[in-house]
């Protein structure tokens, strides 16, 4: 049986928000002349995060950011940490690197723990890449012959031997992600915990830092925790997972649960939503009061088959004139693998009238046997003049494609993949 590796217990942790000291005497002086006696904007004002964004701050409030978490890890898991922004997934890892301390609560950790939470965390900007690799091992408590045995192997995966005695300071944010990942995957510490920097580098460099991930867990027994808001690196590495909301610990179990439950939100499945009063998707040049998909010729509530045509609708209202408001959608897999986009933008026939304010309607037509059957999810982009995006919404509507009826004896097994298009296909006897 796998022992303990990181056991926590009864974990908060809780932010003032507004006003904070500024560390030292003559800062907090120049605070008080600029605001009390000028009357000009606090220098120094740190910005407080509520952990409902949905909910106003106000000074000298107190949030949590962590709220009575417990979880344990074993050796040789790999656990993803996924959440929306504002979840607490950053606040915890800072707290297992020791970056932070808790309000309340304990953490215990067995073992060498080696952390990649931000880009340039754990770097001197002054000091080269060398010098770097090695203040980090003996930060971690390794010895000048351990990291020695280590250089070339972190120098060949980060790709910066050219640039090896330069200092870091004049590194490109990708080429610091990956020496910081090397030095981490490779000191040989028991634990790995990766924020979601690995978005960074480029898509070669995130293939290669999956696979080395994998081959740590998998082939020496060690232990990660990943952050990512990227699904499909989610459920490819990870093999439990927990979500946390609001800063409490909202599901753990298996990857493939955790990861649905994220993505279905809150709610149930939706896939059509009216707004009667104010629209919460709004801003000063749009408002959308209506959005749906569903099969064609059919209400929202019927269920949706492959062997149906599927209908998009849209009804906005534009609030400005002399500019071209469009809704792009993008189609994504229950792993949260974006599959397409699509949206007004590609209407061939354009109304002469489509940059005056007014009401709208936007429909769209995809064709049947297009979606293998399976859940899917819409994040909608409102879109100004085909360049700008000024709305955005993530996972806004959901649906489920029901399979075609099938004959008794044919298969009846989900073939591979989220889109299942019918071509045209002849077959003759020579």
């Amino acid at each position: 049986m796998s022992k303990t590796v990181i056991k926590i217990e009864n974990l908060s942790k809780i932010y003032r928000l507004g006003e904070v000291g500024t560390g030292t005497l003559s800062h907090d002086l120049n605070r008080f002349v600029r605001m009390n006696i000028l009357g000009q904007d606090d220098p120094y004002a740190k910005v407080g995060q509520v952990n409902d964004r949905t909910q106003a701050a106000h000074k000298g409030e107190h949030i949590s950011a962590l709220s009575n978490i417990n979880l344990e890890v074993k050796e040789g898991e790999v656990l993803g940490i996924i959440g929306k922004n504002g979840a607490g997934k950053s606040t915890l890892l800072k707290l297992l690197s020791r970056v932070t301390s808790p309000t309340t609560g304990s953490i215990k950790v067995k073992g060498r723990l080696a952390s990649l939470l931000e880009v340039g965390t754990g770097f001197h900007p002054e000091m080269t890449g060398r010098e770097n690799i090695y203040m980090n091992g003996t930060i971690m408590g390794m010895r000048k012959w351990e990291i020695d045995k280590q250089m070339e192997a972190i120098v060949d995966f980060a790709g910066v031997a050219k640039y090896l005695d330069t200092p870091t300071k004049r590194y490109s944010s990708g080429m610091t992600v990956r020496l910081g990942f090397a030095i981490a995957a490779h000191l040989e510490p028991e634990i790995l915990v990766v924020d979601e920097v690995l978005a960074v580098g480029d898509a070669e460099f995130q293939k290669k830092a999956i696979g080395k991930m994998q081959d740590v867990s998998t082939n020496h027994g060690r232990t990660v925790l990943f952050v990512s808001h990227n699904m499909a690196s989610v459920k490819t590495l990870c093999t439990k997972g927990i979500q946390l909301v609001n800063g409490e610990n909202y599901f753990e179990g298996d990857i493939d649960t955790c990861v649905t439950n994220y993505l279905r939100g809150d709610t149930t499945l939706l896939n059509h939503k009216v707004w009667d009063g104010k629209p919460e998707i709004a801003n000063d040049e749009f408002e959308l009061n209506e959005i749906g998909i569903k099969a064609k010729n059919k209400g929202f509530e019927d269920p949706m088959l492959m062997t149906d045509e599927i209908e998009f609708i849209a009804k906005y209202k534009q609030l400005t004139d002399n500019k071209r408001i469009d809704i792009t959608l993008h189609f994504k897999d229950e792993q949260g693998q974006k599959l397409f986009s699509a949206g007004s933008f590609q209407s061939q026939i354009q109304p002469d009238n489509e940059k005056e304010k007014g009401n709208y309607i936007v429909t769209g037509t995809i064709p049947k046997h297009f979606f293998n059957w399976g859940t899917f999810y819409i994040d909608v982009y409102i879109v100004e003049n085909v360049r700008r995006s000024i709305l955005k919404e993530n996972d806004l509507l959901s649906f489920t494609i029901a399979n075609k009826a099938i004959a008794i004896g044919q298969f009846s097994g989900k073939e591979p993949g989220a889109l299942h298009p019918l071509f045209q296909w002849e077959k003759n006897l020579l």
